[in-house]
């Protein structure tokens, strides 16, 4: 696992932040979605339509909202969020008192991603800038897009006591045989700032190659984390077929 030290923003994540605002991604009624680990002609089309407005809006990404309201995850449902190691208090505790960090950092969200929302990104300012953006220039090598077969996962958290625990988290996907799935990178956006009682809160991110770990484009996947205190360990269950 090779280490970045930081990252940018997903695009997603960034027009969010500007809007103050982020969703659970959801699937448009009666519209096929599944993650596409590689960019392909129809895929290429569907989303470049989107971006255009040629079409209905296209899911290319899905966030888990992991923020606490009345006891509550406020975008995770129910059986998402499950405890692995440490007992029922770990996520009792996380529900009761969001804001206490005596058991570590929390996860406020998780966001997945793939190609298909950087190429959604790269349709938008294309679209912004008078231009019009074809397929064939879309399957073009484009800097910074993902490799092909690569997840990216974003996880923001706060409570962070310094920022050298930014690297103690452990995140691992369970492969359709059990076994588990190191992130082939980690890095991290540069967006950390102290918040709560002078803890840190930022961005982490994580990326996977799925297919070698026998999930498809339509898999549910279990993604495993552990955060810096270690103490509990959570199995997030996450629906690729939900995106693009």
């Amino acid at each position: 696992m090779s280490k970045l030290p930081f990252t940018a923003l997903r695009p997603s994540v960034l027009r969010q932040s500007v809007m103050g605002l982020l969703l659970l991604g959801t699937l448009n009624a009666g519209s096929a979605s599944a993650w596409v680990p590689k960019l392909e002609d129809q895929s290429a089309k569907t989303i470049i339509d989107s971006a255009y407005g040629r079409r209905a809006a296209a899911p290319t990404y899905l966030t888990l909202d992991l923020s606490v309201a009345a006891g509550k995850f406020k975008g995770a449902p129910d059986g998402s969020v499950k405890v692995i190691d440490g007992g029922d208090a770990c996520l009792t505790g996380w529900l009761t008192a969001p804001g206490d960090y005596a058991q570590g950092s929390k996860i406020s969200n998780l966001t997945l991603s793939g190609q298909a929302d950087q190429l959604l990104f790269q349709a938008q300012d294309a679209r912004d800038n008078f231009k019009n953006l074809t397929v064939k220039e879309a399957l073009l090598p484009a800097p910074g897009r993902l490799p092909d077969g690569q997840l990216r996962i974003d996880m923001v958290v706060r409570g962070l006591s310094d920022l050298q625990q930014r690297s103690a988290y452990l995140v691992r996907l369970k492969g359709a045989d059990g076994k588990l799935l190191a992130p082939t990178r980690f890095s991290f956006v540069n967006d950390f700032k102290p918040g709560d009682g002078g803890k840190q809160t930022g961005t982490l991110v994580y990326y996977f190659e799925p297919l070698k770990a026998g999930l498809n484009a339509n898999s549910k996947l279990d993604l495993l984390v552990r955060n810096e205190e270690g103490s509990c360990a959570y199995n997030f269950n996450l629906d690729l077929g939900k995106f693009n």
